[in-house]
């Protein structure tokens, strides 16, 4: 099981194998949150969206998991409209079960 809750039956072949490539990027955790955000937000996404957050599925995982879990900012090639999308998808003002 990928973990991903969402059918990717109405997606197009680009974004069924981003949201393929968001679930299976090596350590678990990132895997949640790349996935999720995916799960979420990829019908939305466009063309440029895409080609952004295809570049975060690149970045090796201790350094994205770095830039998203703390506050050490993203480098600015990486610091785009949807890493700041998928930053705020991740923070929670509160616990989150409560």
């Amino acid at each position: 099981m990928t973990g991903t809750t969402r059918t990717s039956a109405d997606l197009d072949p680009r974004q069924r194998r981003t949201l393929y490539r968001s679930w299976h990027r090596g350590t678990r955790e990132m895997d949640l949150l790349m996935g999720r955000f995916a799960d979420a937000e990829i019908g939305t996404l466009t063309g440029s969206d895409l080609d952004d957050f295809e570049l975060l599925i690149e970045v090796p995982d201790r350094d994205l998991f770095r830039w998203l879990s703390t506050d050490e900012p993203a480098p600015e090639n990486y610091d785009t409209p949807v890493f700041r999308r998928l930053k705020a998808f991740h923070q929670h003002g509160a616990p989150i079960h409560v």
